[in-house]
C-alpha cells in the first residue's frame, strides 16, 4: 500500500472533529478537483513508503490512538484496503474512510464496517460528473456526506441534492467552504435564508490552527 504520510493529530473535520486520530494518507486519486489541497499526494513522482496492512496496523497500535482516518488521494483505490479495514476494526479501532464520492461503497459495506465521510463534488470542483449517486442508498446514520462549496451556485446544488435524496434523514450532512473562495458567513446566511435545518457548517479546524499548507497535521 502506497503511504505518503502517517501521523497523529486531531480530526480537522467530520463527526469526530477535535478528537485525536491516526491519519494514514495514501498516494493517488482518480479525480482532480479544482480546490484539491492534497494535489501533491496525487502526483506521479510523489514519494511514498510501501507498507503492508500488518505494518500499518502495527504503527496504529504503537500510537495508542483509537480513531483511524484513511485518506488520500482516494484510499479506496488502494490494493488491500479491505484487508486493512478488517484488521483495524478487529483491533478495536474506529475506522473513518474519507472518500471522494466516485467509488462504489458496496464492497466495503460488511457486517463490521467503517464510517464513511463521502464527498459530493459540486459544480465548482469540475468533477461532479464522476459522482456515484447510488452510494447515497448505502449510507447510514454514522456516515457523513460533505459538500465543499465555493460559490452560491455550489450551495444551490448542495441544497438540491440534500433535499432530493433526503440526506439529513440518512446521515450527517455538512457544508464546508472552499478555503479562500467563499466566506463562512456567506454560507451561514444562505443556510438561514433557506431554512437548512440539520445541515451543519464545518470549518476545516486544522487550517485554522496551523498554516493551511502545512503537512502532517
Amino acid at each position: 500500500m502506497k503511504v505518503v504520510e502517517k501521523f497523529v493529530s486531531i480530526n480537522g473535520e467530520s463527526t469526530r472533529a477535535g478528537e485525536l486520530a491516526v491519519f494514514i494518507r495514501f498516494k493517488g486519486c482518480n479525480l482532480s478537483c479544482s480546490y484539491c489541497d492534497t494535489m501533491w499526494a496525487n502526483e506521479k513522482n510523489c514519494p511514498y513508503t510501501e507498507m503492508s496492512p500488518e505494518e500499518i496496523l502495527n504503527y496504529v497500535r504503537e500510537t495508542g490512538v483509537t480513531n483511524v482516518t484513511l485518506t488520500g488521494g482516494e484510499p479506496l483505490l488502494q490494493d488491500q484496503v479491505s484487508e486493512l479495514i478488517e484488521l483495524l476494526l478487529d483491533n478495536g479501532n474506529r475506522v473513518e474512510i474519507e472518500t471522494n464520492g466516485s467509488i462504489d461503497l458496496k464492497p466495503f459495506i460488511t457486517e463490521k464496517r467503517p464510517v464513511f465521510t463521502m464527498d459530493y463534488k459540486l459544480p465548482g470542483s469540475r468533477c461532479e460528473k464522476s459522482m456515484l449517486i447510488e452510494n447515497f442508498s448505502l449510507l447510514e446514520e454514522q456516515d457523513t456526506v460533505k459538500f465543499v462549496s465555493g460559490s452560491i451556485e455550489d450551495l444551490d446544488k448542495a441544497r438540491s441534492i440534500i433535499e432530493t435524496y433526503d440526506l439529513c434523514r440518512k446521515c450527517h450532512t455538512y457544508i464546508s467552504p472552499v478555503f479562500g473562495s467563499i466566506e463562512p458567513s456567506e454560507i451561514v446566511d444562505y443556510m438561514i435564508q433557506h431554512n437548512m435545518n440539520e445541515v451543519r457548517l464545518q470549518i476545516q479546524m486544522h487550517k485554522v490552527i496551523w498554516d493551511p499548507d502545512k503537512r502532517g497535521v
